[in-house]
């Protein structure tokens, strides 16, 4: 299907905190609770539409796992939105976005769109990281802020959408050289007038762990 844009995201932080589940929730709108750790990369696509435009997503998520964070910091090039991904029942994925952020800015363009995620929004009886303080956290780094579920699909449809409309009023701006695809943007051949919104079924692949298997979601 043709498109107006393509938008390449990143999905980072640690391990166990949803980032597969996230994206199989987006892409192929299903709850798997337990997923093999990600080995490298996955990678999921899928079509959306802003200001009636085709926007194709080309979606990368990362392994958490300290010894995959060479391998991620090479996605970071080239992608113009992240989803930073905390989980609210675990203080120590909270504790972790410093180190996460700083990594994302080194490595990645200035006008990167980053998103702040605190998944798992439906354990709301283990949480242990309040509201408050992740809208504080984005608000101070200059993020924008979401929580969500990846199991009952609360908020990741917005998380993924709205992260693109930010990156489309920055086009819209002059802030994106859109003809230098360095920047994570890829212009297509222009959406036929009439074609359907394409938000329906994406697409999902990559290297996955064989190994153990963690209830990330």
């Amino acid at each position: 299907m043709s498109y107006a844009y393509l938008f390449k995201y990143i999905i980072i932080g640690d391990t166990g905190v949803g980032k597969s589940c996230l994206l199989l929730q987006f892409t192929d709108k299903r709850f798997q609770p337990v997923h093999d750790l990600t080995i490298g990369v996955e990678f999921g696509a899928r079509m959306i539409n802003i200001d009636n435009k085709q926007i194709k997503l080309q979606i990368w998520d990362t392994a958490g796992q300290e010894s995959f964070r060479s391998i991620t910091r090479s996605y970071y090039r080239g992608a113009a939105g992240a989803l930073l991904v905390y989980d609210i029942t675990r203080r120590e994925t909270f504790n972790h976005l410093t180190s996460w952020l700083e990594d994302a800015r080194q490595h990645s363009s200035s006008n990167m769109v980053i998103m702040l995620i605190g998944n798992k929004s439906d354990l709301e009886s283990r949480r242990d990281v309040r509201k408050e303080e992740g809208e504080s956290f984005a608000r101070e780094h200059g993020l924008v802020f979401m929580e969500t579920s990846a199991k009952t699909a609360a908020n990741v449809e917005e998380a993924f959408i709205n992260t693109a409309k930010e990156i489309y009023q920055k086009i819209q701006q002059g802030l994106f050289d859109v003809n230098n695809e360095a920047n994570g943007i890829k212009i297509g051949p222009q959406q036929p007038a009439g074609a359907s919104s394409g938000a329906g079924a994406g697409s999902r692949h990559g290297a996955q762990g064989s190994g153990d298997t963690s209830n990330c979601c």
